[in-house]
């Protein structure tokens, strides 16, 4: 009964770790770095799980790695009470068990950058990037129809003009940072089961720069930027549609420490038109004409985008009829060709007639044969 419960309770470490039975300490070795590297917590700081996962990968292989624990471990699923039992990580039993002395910065180096004594790795000392800016304008209809150049204002960070970005009142006085000695890192001792284990990281003195600055730009008090309203020209292309967002190279906040400026992005609204209604590249309007324009046909002056045109009605044309005007519409984005313009006439009725009016419509639908008074049984056919 009791070792049944010890052999359901009792953590698996070869599984923790995913080797056989019969792995060498040197798979044993390979298979702890490998999850060290996932489950550090110097490396995964936003899970706090991570933690109790590293300590439960260290704690099977400090049982693997030594014989007598892995013995006791095999025979009877527990490495409590094999020797001088479990209780914490004690560096030295990993030593006795053939890994001592391991080399763990080339677990860590490919995510910090350094490496062990000496001047193995350097850290790169590249400035940061300047942020990219984004802004939003309305242009109309009609700018859309002939593209436009704007000027904008925005509040950025520019490079100092004084001190050229350096963040220092001279060059003289930037020096080499004195707790990193230059190098832009610093390396931190932690003990492991496996014995000391070092972690490198960037310097927070010089937030990894390598270099301090004793005498600060007045101008910029040390940052090598300040921020500075600035008017800047774009160029909205003919045919942009609503919505799209312009990239302007360059024109976003300036970098540190010679670090790339960013861009600006401008994304365009197109405000609503009182007349017309804009379909991809084509453009609908409606255009009024009267009763006897419809029935005898005419030529009528239609607004356009950009002045106006001449549309022949033929006659006998009825209301919402919709006529096309080749080439009248918007150009597209590539300028390739433009749209059309779609006009749709609507036939208005005269509210008030003069006697004489209402006596030539009359003569004219006696003319027609039509009548304006009621057929006989004309209504009998709805139901009300």
């Amino acid at each position: 009964m009791s070792s049944e419960w010890w052999i359901i309770m009792t953590k698996d470490y070869y599984k923790i770790l995913g080797v056989e039975k019969n792995a060498s300490k040197e798979e044993i070795k390979k298979a702890y770095k490998k999850l060290a590297k996932k489950y550090h917590p110097d490396l995964n700081k936003d899970n706090p799980k991570d933690s109790d996962k590293f300590k439960e990968v260290s704690e099977a292989a400090s049982v693997l790695a030594d014989e007598k624990k892995k013995q006791h471990y095999d025979q009877y699923g527990t490495a409590d009470n094999a020797g001088q039992g479990f209780s914490g990580f004690n560096s030295g039993d990993f030593r006795n068990s053939g890994f001592g002395n391991v080399d763990f910065e080339d677990i860590f180096e490919s995510f910090f950058g350094g490496g062990g004594g000496g001047q193995r790795r350097q850290r790169s000392r590249t400035g940061s990037n300047g942020q990219d800016l984004h802004m939003e304008i309305e242009i109309s209809l009609k700018d859309v129809f002939n593209g436009l150049k704007k000027d904008i204002s925005i509040e950025r960070y520019e490079t100092c003009s004084d001190c050229d970005g350096s963040g220092a009142k001279s060059e003289s006085d930037i020096q080499d940072c004195l707790d990193c000695h230059g190098t832009g890192y610093v390396r931190k001792a932690q003990r492991t089961p496996f014995g000391v284990f070092q972690t490198t990281g960037a310097c927070s003195t010089c937030n990894g720069q390598g270099k301090s600055i004793k005498n600060k730009c007045k101008t910029c008090h040390g940052q090598g930027r300040y921020r500075k309203e600035r008017k800047i020209e774009i160029s909205i292309p003919e045919g942009i549609a609503d919505g799209n967002t312009l990239r302007v190279i360059g024109e976003g906040e300036a970098g540190q420490q010679g670090g790339s400026q960013g861009n600006l992005y401008v994304t365009v609204h197109i405000d609503e038109d009182d007349f017309f209604e804009r379909r991809d590249s084509d453009l609908f309007c409606q255009v009024p004409i009267s009763f006897v324009q419809a029935t005898l046909g005419t030529e009528i002056s239609v607004p356009t985008i950009n002045g106006k045109a001449k549309m022949k009605v033929p006659s006998g044309t009825q209301s919402h009829t919709i006529f096309r005007m080749n080439d009248k519409g918007l150009p597209d984005l590539h300028g390739r060709h433009k749209g059309d313009q779609l006009v749709q006439v609507l036939i208005q009725t005269p509210k008030k007639l003069s006697k004489k009016e209402k006596k030539i419509i009359e003569e004219l639908a006696e003319e027609m044969g039509e009548s304006v008074e009621p057929q006989k049984g004309f209504f009998k056919r709805f139901k009300f």
